[in-house]
């Protein structure tokens, strides 16, 4: 369904409904392996201090654990444990040097301002952030190991174990893999040409390519240009609503085959193409067999631009870390002046809360303070209906396990699901190391709902962020990405592939956004609605990019500097008008018709824009 079709529904209807994910098994095995096995062997030894700060490790590891390549998994759960780590030593200390009230809140509060400062840096920078004030919390109130310098760790322990859990079994290229299941992708939208599936199968091709992406970020393997090239006159043939034969979708399906055997000749049937597209797709998949058997081909892609070394820095010392490193820390230190003067049995509960709500790359702020809430209620429930039944340590560790498999599921499903799933799994972590009883667990309500107001009134209501900061940004930045792609096409004399990878992750991004805001209630829902046209009418564009520079590289075309132009100004306006929050009005143009070969891909594409900014 393109993303401005969705159905006229209220807003809290879309903010209870779960996403449908692909369940990951072999994500669910290692976490249930990486929760269950610390936590057995604690028991086993009569340490079971020492097992459940392993366990909580090998949560941590779980909670940033994907299916991707091993350099980069490894880097993931890493730099999370490692902030991990330093957070819960520089919580044992506070507690084992028996600091006042007044330090702790202190600490926390800078701690919190480095959190957040991070997390806006970036995924990674995101959950390192999260972890770091989250076990300073913990650290500052759990009860200590013996020895007490053990709990950090024991930690690392849990997450290296979680770690050589997801190491692959005897000899994998995972690379091939990775290509491999990009040419499946491939091949199901060439198949799902012309039907309502085509533009969800896009989708699922983006994110096959965006794995293979990872494994190569100097983009200097010629099979992996070769797949983005067909990739590229592939999505102009969606963009044009046109379907080519069977024998020709099933090309990049034998080429995933061949790929996984280790390279063979495949030959792609001569379907005389009649359009300047569907020639495009004939010479990419024959420059794709090319490479895939091993013959050289030129492919004339540009270079990708190196890696910049002060990109992480601009990031952490920019505006925005800055500012979102200061929402951290008010919300956080008024959270520690709260519980410094309420009589709260588990203190770190309520600066852990906010830790976690406050996570920027998690959707709405107003969504996750009141999922965190309500599922907070459900896990409690389930907790006290466990330990109401048995309080047998080995039932109640197979239980912690079961909770902790359920987490890579439920963070792909719903933010809620999450909570439930986590809830009752670090109750059950405080009853198996004495820390806690049954009587305890209904004022983890109490604490959560008092973290979740905290965020609510100041980091949401009161906080100077419009939400207009967060959509806007993300189409104007979808608009420039989509500027320089179309500019690299036209006047570069290449086609720089990666360039329209850059664009495509920023439209994910922008349509992430909004269908994230159509969640909340007004005013950012209703400002959602109003910019939902225009990532529509963006995603469309980047297609149509896509379609010309393959029409330009194999199809014979001529550029028109006139179309061209047209569509530079468009996306120019388009960007003005979002730097101004002046979303456009005009009518959303949708082509519901195959396009006409004679015109050039981007003629159309620039008809859609005009008229949606003419008011």
């Amino acid at each position: 369904m393109p993303v401005e079709e969705i159905p006229a529904t209220a807003w809290w209807a879309r903010a209870v409904r779960p996403t449908r994910v692909v369940f990951p098994g072999a994500l669910v095995v290692r976490a249930a392996a990486g929760m269950g096995v610390p936590l057995s062997v604690g028991l086993l030894a009569h340490r079971l201090d020492l097992g459940v700060f392993a366990g909580l490790g090998a949560m941590h590891a779980t909670m940033n654990d994907r299916a991707e390549p091993n350099g980069l998994r490894v880097r993931r759960i890493g730099t999370a444990l490692l902030a991990s780590a330093l957070g819960m030593l520089i919580g044992t200390v506070l507690q084992y040097v028996h600091v006042s009230p007044l330090v702790l809140g202190a600490a926390l509060t800078v701690t919190a301002f480095v959190s957040g400062a991070l997390s806006a840096t970036g995924p990674r920078g995101s959950a390192a952030g999260m972890l770091l004030l989250v076990s300073t919390a913990l650290g500052s109130g759990m009860p200590l190991p013996h020895p007490w310098w053990a709990a950090a760790p024991m930690m690392l322990a849990g997450a290296a174990f979680v770690l050589v859990l997801g190491l692959p079994a005897g000899h994998v290229d995972e690379r091939d893999r990775a290509l491999a299941a990009a040419y499946d992708a491939l091949g199901r939208m060439l198949a799902d040409l012309g039907t309502p599936q085509g533009p969800a199968s896009r989708r699922v091709l983006t994110a096959r390519l965006n794995q293979v992406q990872d494994f190569h970020p100097d983009r200097t393997d010629p099979r992996y240009e070769a797949a983005l090239a067909t990739s590229e006159a592939a999505t102009g043939l969606l963009w044009a609503r046109r379907p080519v034969p069977p024998e020709v979708a099933d090309v990049p399906v034998r080429l995933a085959r061949a790929i996984e055997q280790g390279g063979s000749e495949i030959t792609v049937p001569d379907w005389r193409p009649d359009t300047p597209a569907r020639q495009a797709l004939d010479a990419a998949l024959r420059a794709a067999a090319d490479t895939v058997a091993g013959r050289e081909v030129v492919l004339g892609t540009a270079p990708a631009p190196p890696p910049d070394p002060w990109r992480i820095r601009a990031r952490l010392l920019s505006r925005g870390s800055v500012a979102y490193g200061l929402r951290v820390a008010l919300c956080t230190a008024v959270g520690a002046a709260v519980t410094a003067n309420y009589p709260l049995s588990k203190s770190y509960w309520v600066p852990m809360t906010i830790a976690f709500v406050l996570k920027p790359d998690l959707g709405s702020v107003f969504l996750r303070a009141v999922s965190r809430s309500v599922g907070t209620v459900l896990g409690v429930a389930l907790t006290a209906a466990v330990v109401g039944v048995t309080t047998d340590e080995w039932i109640l560790t197979a239980v912690a396990a079961l909770c902790v498999a359920l987490l890579p599921y439920a963070t792909a499903a719903h933010y809620g699901l999450t909570t439930v799933a986590m809830t009752p799994m670090a109750l059950l972590l405080l009853q198996l190391g004495g820390q806690s009883s049954a009587a305890e667990f209904r004022p983890r309500v109490l604490d959560t709902a008092l973290a979740s107001a905290i965020v609510l009134l100041l980091g949401y209501l009161l906080w100077p962020e419009r939400p207009r900061h967060r959509i806007e940004p993300r189409v104007v930045d979808a608009a420039t990405t989509l500027r320089s792609y179309l500019d690299a096409v036209t006047t570069a004399g290449r086609a720089e592939v990666w360039l329209r990878r850059t664009a495509y992750r920023s439209l994910a991004d922008a349509r992430l956004e909004v269908q994230q805001g159509l969640a909340e209630p007004p005013p950012t829902g209703r400002l959602a609605e109003q910019w939902l046209p225009a990532t529509a009418a963006l995603e469309r564009l980047g297609g149509a990019v896509a379609a010309y520079a393959a029409q330009l590289r194999y199809g014979g075309r001529v550029p028109d500097p006139a179309e061209v132009d047209r569509v530079r100004r468009a996306l120019d306006d388009l960007t003005a008008a979002a730097r101004e929050h002046r979303p456009p009005t005009g009518p959303a143009a949708r082509p519901t018709k195959p396009h006409d070969p004679a015109r050039s891909a981007l003629g159309r594409a620039a008809d859609e824009l005009e008229a949606l900014l003419t008011p």
